[in-house]
């Protein structure tokens, strides 16, 4: 079958189209994928950058979606399931996967496979970071860095489905049409952002920051919160890992707060199937809604890469790989 494997540590060029053997554990599930998630930490472990280094040659890819081909008969699943998949072991950005039951997700009809095949990194993380780690309430006001990106657009949509207004943060008009379309109360532009919020707040700030992004903006995201307010750290996509003067948070009874999604499921393993339980239903009634990703064909995998990297895509990206 065919596959992406990540060969040197030089960045996207560091990928190429393989051929390797199907898997064909019996004890496991396997799964024929139709689509397959392109995320920020497979963009760091081209560089070595990722904190969970992986021996070369190897497959990237966290997640994507296709039809179970078999299950085991204890798993619930039958051939013939559509669904999303986590592959944190193996790799997705190939054909076929085997991966453990806990890790199949069945889709709602109303979650196409390729919308399936990239939402669960960013959607879980974002729910994660909203209900686990900031604790929302009914009425709060969340704002959002980077909100037309791949995780922006997923945190507006969660957001959304869970009763917040939103405020979406981006750089460029283009993206702000892509933070409206993607159901954000307002939109703002990163130049003089902080005014903005300020002025749309009534000078109290908001009561969540979502950031993904880090760098320079994360002063002025502190100064941003309202009392009580949360700021949620996402990643460190503007490269540079910010510190923070703890009497800010002293003078303003307010929060920093990480969300490492992916090692809070190392140390709580029943928290992932409580998320799923409690997003399903969204998902199914549309109140929550996975909009379709940018698709690339499995060959220019390097591309994909390179539109994270060069911060030129706009949601989510995914490779075919049918």
């Amino acid at each position: 079958m065919q596959a992406i494997q990540l060969t040197e540590l030089s960045g996207p060029d560091g990928v190429g189209l393989v051929e390797i053997t199907e898997p064909s554990d019996p004890t496991q599930v396997l799964v024929d994928l139709h689509a397959a998630g392109v995320c920020f930490p497979d963009l760091l472990q081209t560089t070595g950058s990722y904190q969970m280094a992986r021996e070369l040659p190897c497959v990237l890819g966290l997640e994507g979606a296709g039809i179970v081909r078999h299950a085991p008969a204890d798993s619930g699943l039958n051939r013939g399931d559509r669904v999303a998949v986590l592959t944190t072991a193996g790799g997705s950005w190939q054909q076929t996967v085997a991966v453990e039951p806990a890790d199949v997700f069945p889709l709602p009809d109303a979650v196409s496979l390729t919308a399936g095949s990239g939402f669960l990194v960013n959607y879980l993380t974002v729910h994660f970071a909203l209900d686990e780690r900031a604790r929302y309430r009914a009425g709060e006001t969340v704002l959002v860095h980077g909100a037309a990106g791949g995780v922006g657009i997923a945190a507006l949509h969660v957001a959304a489905a869970l009763g917040l207004e939103t405020i979406a943060v981006v750089s460029t008009p283009e993206k702000a049409a892509v933070a409206a379309a993607s159901g954000a109360t307002h939109v703002v532009l990163l130049d003089g952002w902080k005014d903005q919020v300020r002025q749309l707040t009534g000078g109290r700030g908001v009561d969540i920051i979502l950031d993904p992004v880090g760098g320079d903006r994360f002063t002025d995201s502190l100064r941003s919160l309202a009392p009580n307010g949360r700021l949620v750290v996402l990643g460190f996509t503007g490269g540079e890992i910010p510190t923070v003067k703890v009497n800010r948070l002293l003078l303003g009874n307010t929060s920093v707060l990480g969300a490492g999604w992916g090692e809070y499921l190392r140390t709580n393993p029943g928290y992932l199937a409580r998320q799923w339980e409690s997003l399903y239903p969204l998902l199914e009634s549309g109140t929550l809604t996975v909009p379709e990703p940018t698709l690339y064909p499995l060959s220019r995998a390097a591309d994909a890469l390179a539109s994270l990297r060069d911060r030129t895509a706009t949601g989510k990206v995914a490779l075919a790989l049918v």
